[in-house]
């Protein structure tokens, strides 16, 4: 993580655009053991634990110690006139708060700073925790209220409906669409995340929709959640909500479903086979895809019977039933 992956979407003000992370390169996903050895990055914002070629998740939350000094005083921290200089001093982890140029910034966000830099990754806060450290949360600008739709929870009963790969296109859809396209649902995402963590839990869906007047709360509410989280994280996540939430006609242009299909049909042969069908819903593991849900899935969508399906029949799936509108 450096400050130049971190751009706007639009040249509008700040508080009109949002803020996105770009360049995912180097990422890579981890589990709550996982040990990476690749050393890669850039000087100021590496992690000395990268430096060492062992380290976790938490390299990330250094980095974002060093992104956070440099936003409050124009510098980094570890500084020297050679990346190796610069690298020496990173695993040492020694720096300061220059008194003339830390003079209007809070003891509050200086604390967050050192808890983010810790040498020792085992004292370092991980996300939670800085997330919710008291500079975080008196700063950070809170979600404005926005009018929750009537339908929002006929939309999640119905995506919790829908075959694995009709979720999983509009898991995709959702993913390209553009900023204008889902303003009005990411406004009501965020209004609905309370504590801003990007996941939505049942308590906060419960919250936000008394506070929204709802005349009933449905008592499925955690099971609906279960059945629109994707990944098995307990949530629901933005890409999540969007694809569960995202108008009928926004989602049926010929184009944008176009555009799902050919990341499907792998081959480009313009049929989506068995074999892509479950690196799609194994997330490019075929072995963990059971044949039975695939044969049930072929019965519901291959209507000429060939094994595979086309456009029309992909089109006629994402048609069928009465999809979030």
């Amino acid at each position: 993580l450096k400050p130049e992956n971190f751009l706007f979407t639009t040249k509008e003000k700040i508080e009109q655009s949002t803020l996105k992370i770009i360049d995912f390169g180097l990422a890579t996903e981890f589990g709550p053991d996982s040990v990476l050895t690749t050393k890669a990055g850039t000087p100021y914002y590496v992690s000395p634990q990268v430096l060492a070629g062992r380290y976790d998740h938490t390299a990330d939350l250094w980095s974002c110690g060093v992104i956070m000094y440099v936003l409050l005083c124009g510098y980094p921290p570890f500084h020297g006139d050679t990346d190796a200089d610069v690298l020496a001093k990173v695993k040492l982890g020694n720096f300061s708060f220059v008194a003339a140029d830390w003079k209007n910034v809070s003891e509050d966000a200086k604390n967050l700073i050192r808890m983010l830099l810790k040498l020792n990754p085992k004292d370092r806060y991980n996300a939670s925790q800085a997330l919710n450290h008291i500079w975080v949360t008196n700063t950070a600008p809170k979600a404005k209220d926005v009018a929750l739709s009537s339908g929002l929870v006929d939309n999640l009963r119905t995506f919790r409906s829908q075959n694995k790969l009709k979720k999983a296109a509009l898991h995709v859809i959702a993913s390209q669409m553009s900023e204008t396209q889902i303003k009005a649902l990411r406004d009501m995402f965020t209004a609905l995340d309370d504590n801003g963590d990007g996941l939505l839990t049942a308590k906060e869906l419960r919250e936000g929709m008394e506070k929204a007047g709802f005349d009933t709360i449905p008592p499925d509410l955690q099971q609906i959640l279960e059945e629109v989280d994707s990944n098995g994280s307990g949530m629901i996540d933005y890409t999540e909500f969007l694809a569960a939430t995202l108008d009928r006609k926004m989602y049926l242009q010929e184009d944008i479903c176009w555009a799902a299909f050919r990341v499907f049909d792998r081959d480009g042969d313009g049929k989506i086979s068995k074999e892509e069908i479950a690196l799609v819903l194994g997330d490019g593991d075929v072995a963990s895809v059971a044949m039975r849900d695939i044969a049930e899935l072929m019965k519901d969508v291959d209507q000429n019977g060939d094994g595979e399906i086309d456009f029309q029949e992909f089109m006629d799936m994402m048609r069928g039933g009465k999809g979030p509108s």
